[in-house]
């Protein structure tokens, strides 16, 4: 019974939904909110030094021989993706709040995931080398090119972005830099201990997310949600993915990919990374922003784990099938 429950509920998702409403009922005020914000801050630059030691630059490398299925990843994460960011913008308020438009917007700017890719990947039999390879890559380029986009795209659409460039700098390039500096000493250590990453992973994205809903309940910003407008979010969010996932797949057969590097495309180029996402919205908008920002990137992340989990499972069955009808 456990088990079922978890192939449909994340255990981070549910975490975050249980700190959402400690946030909503007992917020940080004063003097604790202050010491919050600074705590919330060193493990950010904590987080993003370990993600850069974590990560071996020679992997990465290694993964660009396989240009089409790479490039594909990374066009359909910071091209198609942001594509349709934008035309959801043109959606009137009636339909949904331009807040929850806004962070729609930054969901589509975000990098891939790693971890659900890979695993999505490898219970569909998919190139998991390759997947590996292209959500690290996603993760590596996403600390510049989603600051970058989130600039150029969200100020046009009248995103109010509350971060500065000396504070992504300092929060999220510079503890990266150092970390990828320090790979070759330290990494194959973190890599050893992977219970610490995971924690420091969790603890910054449970910080950031009582942080958020805290400050917006504190100043009145998530007064104007409510269920209808949840509902309306949900569906914007399916109709999202089911466009990533049908392009990625079509994409993936007409450029000649093997079926494995076609589900690796379709698991990596769909997703979205909570893992990165919110404590970047941290960084990069106000708080009271940040927590609008929040809701979309929780609401996805929470769909396409449901949505890839059965679609990973009737994969590796067609996959059987064709082996078998081969052989």
């Amino acid at each position: 019974m456990i088990g079922k429950i978890r192939q449909w509920f994340d255990p981070l998702v549910l975490m975050i939904v249980g700190v959402l409403l400690l946030g909503l009922f007992l917020p940080a005020d004063g003097a604790a909110a202050v010491g919050l914000d600074r705590v919330t801050t060193g493990a950010i630059v904590l987080l993003f030094f370990l993600y850069g030691a974590r990560m071996s630059t020679r992997e990465v490398w290694d993964g660009l021989r396989n240009f089409r299925l790479q490039g594909s990843i990374l066009a359909s994460t910071f091209v198609v993706f942001p594509l349709l960011g934008l035309a959801v913008q043109l959606l009137p308020d009636s339909v949904l709040a331009p807040e929850l438009r806004t962070g729609l917007l930054f969901l589509s700017l975000l990098p891939s995931t790693v971890q659900s890719s890979v695993v999505f990947t490898s219970v569909a039999r998919g190139n998991v080398a390759g997947s590996i390879c292209g959500a690290t890559l996603s993760n590596v380029l996403g600390i510049v090119v989603t600051p970058l986009l989130v600039g150029l795209l969200m100020s046009r659409t009248g995103g109010p972005v509350g971060g500065s460039f000396a504070a992504t700098l300092v929060q999220l390039l510079l503890p990266f830099a150092v970390g990828q500096v320090t790979e070759r000493w330290i990494g194959p250590w973190v890599r050893a201990h992977r219970p610490l990453t995971l924690v420091t992973d969790r603890a910054t994205i449970l910080l950031v997310a009582y942080s958020s809903v805290s400050e917006a309940q504190t100043s009145g910003a998530w007064d104007h949600v409510t269920a209808v407008a949840l509902l309306l979010l949900l569906a914007v969010c399916a109709v999202l993915l089911t466009v990533m996932l049908t392009v990625t797949w079509t994409t993936g057969r007409r450029l000649g990919l093997s079926r494995s590097d076609q589900i690796a495309l379709l698991m990596c180029g769909s997703k979205k990374s909570l893992a990165t996402g919110l404590p970047m919205a941290s960084v990069l908008f106000s708080p009271v922003v940040a927590a609008s920002v929040a809701l979309p990137v929780i609401m996805f992340h929470q769909l396409q784990l449901a949505t890839c989990a059965v679609l990973a499972r009737r994969l590796a069955v067609g996959g059987a099938e064709e082996s078998a009808v081969e052989v």
